[in-house]
């Protein structure tokens, strides 16, 4: 099958694992616990209603959103992750590549498989770098320094990563960063041998930000420290935009506003941290009608479609972000996998929109 086979999330979903070694697949796929907090948003935005409007003019519709220096030719972009590599060779540049073309933002993860550097130079300008705080905290203000000298407009601080969250499936396949390769691993790649020669050839992905003794990165050290002295010290460090990513609590998105971050992103990180969260895509909607309508708000999160980007600015979102949906297109397809399932995502956008009688992604006045 080719990218051409790709007509939803779960055709990229379905190709992407026949292609990849179970490791790397079910570190992708993986949840927190047992997959509840994952299903309960599906579930959620399943449940929304889209109401259909008749004898509307709608030939010409418009998907273009304005977020932050970006004017966004599409109203979604790309969510920072980590080692995006696995997913195919070039992965990373790949997704900077198509945000460029589409001017919308690319996050740029701190564990990313590609440098911060490569990544704002290959998307023009049009990448988000994401910062994980860690340790003492020393580290994390050598990325910002070193963000800031890469020409970074915008960071973004994960917030719901006190711990990494255990991921059975993932623990169960033996993943770790960087890889150890053990018996089960080695039948694992020898049994997916197209993924496993191209990766070999392209050479094996790793945490590309910290190939020098002076930036040192642990997966799986404690992030517990970060506190508001934290935030506060980072606002004051950082003169762009700051985004904290992976709030759901209306009083933490309310204190936030009033500590000066410039943007929330509602998230529970797609569903691998807590398995009892709430689902965000009813966090949105909370926080949006305690902010009320003029504060940034975006969302991450459950993104298989474009009726779900439509019902995410239905619920709120100022913009939307898409993540391992893009990952799974690349191992489907490669570029063209990443390039059908775009398409496919406006495509979507634009056939929801005119089903609703509109011609404009939904802005204010048109939220639940």
């Amino acid at each position: 099958m080719s990218a051409g086979a790709i007509h939803s999330y779960a055709d990229a979903r379905r190709l992407a694992r026949r292609r990849l070694p179970w490791m790397v697949f079910d570190y992708i796929d993986g949840a927190a616990g047992e997959g509840v907090a994952e299903a309960r948003n599906l579930a959620a935005l399943r449940d929304i209603i889209l109401e259909p409007r008749v004898l509307v003019n709608v030939s010409q519709r418009d998907l273009s959103v304005s977020v932050f220096e970006h004017e966004g030719r599409v109203p979604f972009g790309i969510s920072p992750m980590g080692m995006c590599n696995l997913s195919g060779p070039g992965a990373d540049v790949m997704l900077a590549r198509i945000a460029a073309k589409h001017q919308v933002p690319c996050g740029v993860s701190t564990v990313a498989s590609t440098t911060l550097e490569t990544m704002i130079e290959e998307a023009e300008g049009h990448a988000w770098f994401q910062l994980y705080f860690s340790g003492d905290g020393s580290g994390t203000a050598k990325l910002v320094e070193r963000a800031k000298a890469a020409g970074y407009k915008t960071l973004i601080m994960t917030l719901d990563v006190p711990e990494v969250g255990r991921r059975p499936r993932e623990l169960r396949r033996g993943f770790k960063m960087p890889f150890k390769i053990g018996p089960k691993q080695f039948i694992d790649f020898a049994l997916h041998p197209q993924w496993s020669i191209s990766s070999l050839i392209a050479g094996a992905p790793d945490l590309a930000n910290f190939q020098t003794p002076e930036f040192t990165f642990d997966r799986t050290e404690s992030r517990a420290r970060a506190d508001w002295d934290f935030l506060k010290r980072l606002r004051d460090s950082w003169d762009g935009n700051l985004v904290a990513k992976g709030v759901t609590h209306v009083d933490d998105a309310q204190r936030l506003r009033e500590e000066g971050v410039d943007a929330i992103q509602v998230s529970t990180h797609g569903g691998r941290q807590l398995d009892a969260a709430p689902p965000p895509i009813l966090a949105l909607q909370a926080i949006r009608k305690a902010l009320g309508d003029d504060y940034p708000l975006f969302y991450d999160t459950g993104m298989r479609s474009g009726e779900d980007v439509v019902k995410a600015y239905m619920m709120g979102a100022d913009f939307v972000f898409f993540g391992r949906a893009m990952q799974f297109a690349i191992a489907a397809g490669g570029r063209d996998g990443l390039d059908a399932f775009w398409k496919l995502i406006s495509d979507e956008i634009g056939l929801t929109l005119a089903q609703m009688g509109r011609t404009t992604i939904p802005g204010p006045a048109a939220r639940f």
